[in-house]
């Protein structure tokens, strides 16, 4: 299931494909990757495919989709935007990249459009919290053109540092 496209990447739904399986059993595998998550998905990748199936089920603007390169080559990696937990309503958006596909401006790219597809849908706000010292993460978020509101355990139970874009059309 196809997303959204921009310019250079294709945001769809991971499939149970041995291409994808594999991919993401590699980029959940990662020490550079895992240093900044609670750990690997638990149940093992097809597992995984399917708990964030049913995210996307449960509400179709969430979800947690593959970044595809439109000029070819593997995934990069995945695009989240689905609510905060424990929260009242918040969005956050995210994303988990192959160190193969760092530094190619993916995370921006692909979260600019999901967050954009959100605005149209209505949503006032978004959130993106990232684990204190991810430095390459807490730049997207500052390319995005997100406010840092400081750190928080409010919604992970863990030091988190949360920012903040609100629609263009809403007054804060």
């Amino acid at each position: 299931m196809e997303l959204l496209r921009t310019n250079r990447l294709l945001v769809r739904a991971w499939t149970l494909s041995e291409e994808d399986l594999a991919r993401l059993g590699d980029l959940y595998s990662r020490p550079e990757v895992l240093r900044w998550l609670s750990g690997p998905p638990s149940g093992g990748v097809e597992a995984l495919v399917d708990r964030w199936r049913q995210v996307h089920e449960a509400d179709p603007r969430a979800g947690c989709w593959a970044v595809q390169p439109l000029a070819g080559g593997p995934v990069a990696g995945t695009l989240l935007f689905k609510p905060l937990p424990d929260g009242v309503g918040e969005f956050e958006v995210g994303w988990h990249l192959h160190p193969d596909s760092w530094g190619h401006g993916y995370a921006t790219e692909a979260a600019a459009a999901v967050v954009q597809r959100a605005f149209e849908d209505g949503l006032p706000e978004v959130y993106a919290v990232v684990r204190p010292g991810n430095e390459r993460s807490m730049a997207v978020c500052r390319r995005l053109g997100m406010a840092p509101l400081g750190r928080t355990t409010r919604w992970y139970g863990v030091d988190c540092e949360a920012f903040r874009l609100i629609a263009p059309d809403v007054v804060d």
